[in-house]
């Protein structure tokens, strides 16, 4: 079983639209994996405030700005199929950009109608992989531990470094993962008032100034304490996070955030004994962050060659869209919290 195919993945820190093309092979019971072309596609000024705005929009906006985003999407993979000449593709899976997202209310809300990404394209595709997720029940994240246990399987765990870190691994035979803390939703807000798009290796965070009481203010949000699974959303960084770090300069939050992601993480790896975790996610690119988890836990992490650190996740949502074309199972009840193992997404 032979299939090709493209995974679209917009992140919550707008960094970007990834798109990855791949292809998968079943031998037997094993899967393999080959990124075949991948390129992250910068936001222009405009789509950067429309997608960061889009929350405070009414419906009718909100409605016009989804089918828009899905004709965006299927402008920049018709674009991509012909920058590198792509003949074989069995389908296109987006995973959209999250608007809302508040599974304890069974909603969550990802613009890009598929639809349009279909009639620009004719190509079938895939979309909305975490509503039915939240409607059993579930968080409706994280997704890609599906693509952990399959693609990825000689990590004790593995680690997304994203506007939030989530993390997946093996517990008691079963896949679990969860969203540990903000990363670079926080931290490139904060780099942005310093008038840089993100904190670049970290450089910012490393020449500022930890401030205690913040820092213990921000360890002691009750979600770090909650058992897993869960699942982390802007509006909850609105809430818990944007309203204690004021009153401080940018370089000095920058300082004492990373401290706080860095202590979270090292936190998840003692407390679950992981001792070989593949980190990926535009955060791996934080050295100074990484610093702070290496001195934080006895952890050895394994950094990928760039490929995979740039598009595991648009490789793994290609994958959920492979999985559920063949009516497979692409999400687990272990991580998410649903009601059961299911295959999710809309096909069209």
């Amino acid at each position: 079983m032979v299939f090709h195919a493209i995974g679209l993945m917009s992140g919550t820190s707008l960094d970007g639209l990834d798109i990855c093309y791949a292809k998968f092979k079943k031998e037997n019971t094993v899967w393999k994996f080959e990124i075949l072309q991948a390129e992250t596609l910068s936001y222009s000024t405009l789509w950067e405030e429309k997608l960061k705005n889009s929350i405070h929009l009414n419906s009718e906006e909100l409605l016009a700005l989804n089918s828009e985003y899905g004709f965006y999407l299927g402008e920049k993979v018709q674009q991509f199929i012909t920058r590198y000449s792509l003949k074989n593709i069995d389908l296109i899976a987006s995973h959209g950009h999250t608007v809302f997202h508040q599974p304890q209310k069974k909603f969550t809300l990802q613009i890009g109608d598929g639809r349009a990404i279909k009639i620009l394209n004719k190509i079938p595709v895939v979309y909305d992989f975490r509503s039915q997720d939240v409607l059993m029940g579930g968080n409706g994240a994280p997704l890609v531990p599906i693509g952990d246990e399959l693609l990825f399987p000689e990590f004790d765990a593995c680690l997304n470094l994203g506007g939030f870190s989530n993390i997946s691994f093996k517990k008691d035979g079963k896949r679990i993962a969860f969203d540990i803390c903000p990363v670079n939703i926080v931290l490139n807000k904060f780099a942005q008032a310093l008038h840089q798009k993100y904190d670049e290796n970290g450089n910012l965070a490393k020449n500022g100034n930890v401030n205690e009481e913040i820092l213990s203010s921000l360890n002691s949000i009750g979600f770090y304490r909650e058992n897993p699974p869960k699942s982390l959303g802007i509006e909850w960084v609105n809430k818990h996070i944007l309203p204690k770090l004021t009153d401080e300069t940018p370089e000095n939050i920058l300082a004492t955030f990373t401290e706080h992601a860095a202590i979270q993480i090292a936190a998840v790896f003692k407390q679950f004994n992981l001792k070989k975790v593949l980190f990926t996610g535009g955060g791996t690119y934080n050295d100074y962050l990484l610093q702070r988890i290496k001195i934080m836990s006895d952890t050895e992490i394994i950094v990928p060659e760039k490929k995979i650190i740039d598009f595991k996740e648009g490789l793994i949502f290609a994958f959920m869209g492979v999985l559920r074309m063949n009516n497979k199972i692409n999400v687990l009840s272990s991580a998410t919290g649903s009601a059961e193992d299911h295959s999710s997404g809309i096909i069209i």
